[in-house]
């Protein structure tokens, strides 16, 4: 049986980790490279560290951290923010990352996504999308500058033209749930799964493991991804990295076949 993949996703922020609410205010986490130590230790499926000031700030990607973060990491490795082009991209893999996010080069520049998945492979190239509730209208669009800027783009054109131009897996985080652990926006998830054949992580609004088996009952094989669930505990938002063990992944995935999972 195909299991679904838990996957902590941290931002970076000046070299450090940070944990925001709506895309703003962010908190300070720690290390990076202790982060990746621990859920080294907790055998994380896969990780995702986005620098959200990079590509803001027209700032080129940090080799060096991300040298260290890959040759620390045990496990899957994806890094993104300020990624604009093919050699970039293939710095980035030469150092060790198994995949690549990019975003707003990918939306005002598709073909992008099709060189690079010519290049390093489809499975490679991980197309992130920050979507968020339209302001005076009904819907969803995606936005980039952390939010704050609205493209014009529903959802799903720049997901049927990312396919298209042959991304390999398209993160969809939300910010209207960014941090505020309430769960998964399903009802927007589900109009989107359903149209689309290809794999999907889904971020925003986890809160607990009862939030992961709420996105897989709903929506079948996913990647489940979260934030302020694997770095943040209580209602204080104390810092504290963990990671569901062994067990309770297990138990997890019992519910799972229970379920029926599509």
């Amino acid at each position: 049986m195909l299991l679904p993949r838990i996957i902590p996703c941290l931002l970076l922020k000046d070299k450090f980790l940070v944990k925001t609410i709506q895309f703003s205010n962010p908190k300070y986490i720690g290390d990076p490279l202790n982060a990746v130590k621990i859920f080294n230790e907790k055998q994380v499926d896969e990780l995702i560290i986005l620098d959200i000031e990079a590509s803001k700030n027209n700032i080129e990607p940090n080799y060096s951290l991300i040298e260290k973060l890959a040759n620390e990491s045990r496990m899957p490795f994806c890094y993104g923010g300020g990624v604009k082009n093919i050699e970039q991209m293939r710095s980035i893999i030469e150092l060790g990352a198994e995949k690549i996010a990019i975003s707003s080069s990918a939306i005002y520049d598709s073909k992008i996504i099709t060189e690079a998945s010519n290049i390093f492979g489809a499975q490679s190239i991980v197309v992130v999308l920050d979507v968020r509730k339209r302001r005076f209208s009904s819907g969803y669009e995606v936005v980039v500058n952390n939010g704050k800027k609205y493209t014009g783009f529903s959802p799903e054109m720049i997901i049927e033209r990312s396919i298209n131009k042959g991304a390999g897996e398209i993160l969809i985080n939300s910010y209207d749930n960014d941090g505020m652990r309430k769960g998964y926006d399903l009802d927007f998830i589900k109009t989107i799964k359903n149209k689309y054949h290809i794999p999907f992580t889904f971020l925003g609004g986890a809160d607990n493991s009862d939030s992961i088996l709420e996105l897989w009952k709903n929506i079948g094989i996913v990647g489940a991804a979260a934030g302020s669930m694997f770095t943040l505990k209580g209602k204080y938002r104390a810092v504290l990295i963990q990671y569901p063990s062994f067990e309770e992944k297990k138990e997890l995935y019992k519910k799972i076949h229970n379920l029926k999972l599509k």
